[in-house]
């Protein structure tokens, strides 16, 4: 997996994510995130366009991140149906 900043700015951040969150990985984007203040007002955007493949866990922390205002750009139909269920 591969996390890049592609916009950041002092009124929010944008990250790309692409590949598979899976395994250690998800703690990898944890603290990604952590890192760009989610608590501290820095509004977040994850662009979930390349990402091909989230693991029970990976989901877990997308929904856990969309509860703390985090924005899930466009992500896969497999990921989108993932965060339904």
């Amino acid at each position: 997996m591969k996390i890049t900043v592609v916009e950041s700015s002092g009124e929010g951040v944008r990250l790309r994510v692409e590949g598979r969150l899976t395994g250690r990985w998800v703690e990898e984007l944890r603290r990604t995130c952590d890192l760009h203040a989610i608590n501290g007002g820095i509004r977040l955007i994850l662009d979930l366009t390349d990402v091909s493949f989230a693991d029970a866990a990976g989901i877990t922390l997308l929904r856990e991140l969309s509860i703390r205002w985090v924005t899930l750009f466009n992500p896969s139909s497999l990921v989108a149906e993932q965060l339904k269920a």
